[in-house]
């Protein structure tokens, strides 16, 4: 999908008008007959209106001038692109010019997003899928006002989150995790980060014993995948390292899931790895200012005869004896051994992306980001600003120490899942366990992965996480 500036553009062109009920659309039309019926649908308080003039289309949306340009008038213009972009597949339309009438460049790079973004197709295993290809090639934005930088950041994170989205709905059968770190090592070189891809003997060396324990039932080596993004005037002194739960396939190992909708979609189980490669292409392709690591310890986790089994003990990279009750909460094992790794880099934050809990997703569906933490006030405000910004909106539950009294073990330090209650918060005081620096962790069970279109979030991985965290690090306070 091309994203691109025009001057102007021949009144020929397929183009989508913003602008408040005031605003001269009638300029745009060629008849007194196409005003009347403009003028009629305003007043019966339509916003989105179409009008055919057969050699091209124009699509009007009308604002709400009160509304301005809040998040939610932002999101709003997003899915009000989603919902026309079935028109455009309807007429073969190659390209598309957005023109806000009134100026503003922020509605116009809102609609040019959520266009784009519902645009995105996984069609690769379709016989088909030449047929089943969206007409849409190239969005133009026409507007004066906007700066090129903000059309080439919009570019960059597109391409980013189509990235994130084609690793997650990769089925399992063609990544396994020595795949995702290759895709990984090949973002990297397309973009301008490095990428260090650890092998099974590396990580039996460092004593990893989570992942290590979590690899025992699977044919296919783990591997820890090292992103580092540093440019040479960065505005943090120390890094911020992000770390992504890259379970490629979980059946749930010997705590074996049911099949339908549970183990049937679990390919996305490695949504927040996919994520952390996602920020990282966009965060270098833009070239923010900002020093990031990106830890990706990956497995699949099966039911092999060797697997691990609950009542098992395990040693951790740091010492730390944890005591299996579960062993589909797997997640938290592979992910524990990453955030001790991470202490090394003396990090000024660690942000994890896990699909980590269902209790996530049943407390608030996929309506957001479950997070939680021990970082300052100032950090957990500017990571709700950036999730309200771009519409992954973050729902921060308690971190209260009382949650940590429910993962001691009777024979261990710890154990890896506490009870019947607050699964969710139980698994965070978990993670906390292993860090010894500020910590924020995104549960993103809910969100990553759904079944049908939800406006510009398609079927399928949504690459949650991605847009959240390039919003912050662009923002970032030096």
């Amino acid at each position: 999908m091309k994203i691109r500036k025009v001057e102007d553009f021949p009144m020929k062109d397929n183009v989508v008008l913003i602008g408040a009920k005031g605003s001269h659309f009638a300029e745009f039309l060629s008849s007194d007959e196409e005003r009347k019926f403009l003028k009629q649908r305003i007043e019966s308080n339509k916003t989105q209106i179409t009008i055919n003039q057969f050699s091209r289309q124009v699509f009007i949306q009308v604002l709400d001038p009160e509304k301005k340009t809040s998040s939610k008038v932002m999101e709003e213009l997003r899915n009000a692109a989603a919902k026309n972009l079935s028109a455009v597949k309807f007429h073969d339309i190659k390209k598309i010019t957005i023109v806000h009438i009134d100026g503003s460049c922020e509605a116009a790079l809102a609609y040019a997003e959520g266009l784009a973004l519902a645009n995105y197709q996984f069609l690769k295993y379709f016989k088909d899928k030449d047929k089943k290809k969206s007409s849409l090639e190239e969005i133009r934005i026409a507007c004066p006002l906007v700066e090129d930088k903000c059309i080439d950041s919009l570019q960059h994170l597109v391409d980013a989150v189509y990235k994130t989205r084609d690793l997650i709905n990769e089925p399992a059968s063609h990544l396994n995790s020595e795949q995702l770190a290759s895709a990984v090592e090949k973002m990297g070189k397309e973009a301008g980060f490095s990428v260090e891809v650890l092998n099974k003997k590396k990580i039996e060396s460092l004593k990893m014993g989570g992942l290590l324990a979590v690899n025992l039932g699977s044919i296919d080596p783990p591997t820890f995948s090292i992103l580092e993004y540093k440019p040479k005037e960065a505005k943090n002194k120390k890094p911020i390292v992000l770390v992504g739960k890259g379970i490629i396939f979980d059946t749930g190992g010997l705590s074996l899931k049911p099949t339908a909708d549970s183990m049937d979609y679990m390919k996305c189980d490695m949504s927040g790895a996919a994520a952390v490669a996602g920020v990282f292409y966009a965060v270098a392709k833009a070239q923010l200012p900002v020093h990031i690591i990106g830890l990706i310890p990956a497995t699949d986790n099966r039911p092999d005869g060797n697997a691990y089994a609950p009542g098992d003990v395990i040693h951790m990279y740091d010492g730390t004896t944890v005591e299996v009750l579960n062993t589909d909460a797997e997640g938290r094992m592979i992910l524990a051994d990453a955030l001790s790794y991470a202490k090394q880099y003396k990090p000024g934050l660690v942000i994890d992306l896990a699909t980590l809990t269902g209790a996530a997703a049943a407390s608030i569906g996929s309506y957001g980001i479950v997070c939680m933490g021990n970082a300052d006030r100032k950090v957990m405000e500017k990571l709700i600003e950036s999730g309200n910004n771009v519409y992954e909106r973050l729902a921060e539950f308690p971190f209260w120490d009382e949650y940590a009294d429910l993962i001691k073990s009777d024979i261990a330090d710890l154990k890896n899942i506490g009870g019947k209650y607050a699964g969710s918060i139980t698994a965070g005081k978990f993670l906390e366990h292993f860090t010894d620096y500020p910590f924020v962790h995104f549960d993103i069970a809910g969100p990553a992965f759904i079944k049908k279109n939800d406006g510009y979030r398609t079927a399928g991985g949504t690459g949650v996480g991605v847009r959240l965290l390039f919003n912050y690090l662009k923002n970032l306070e030096s």
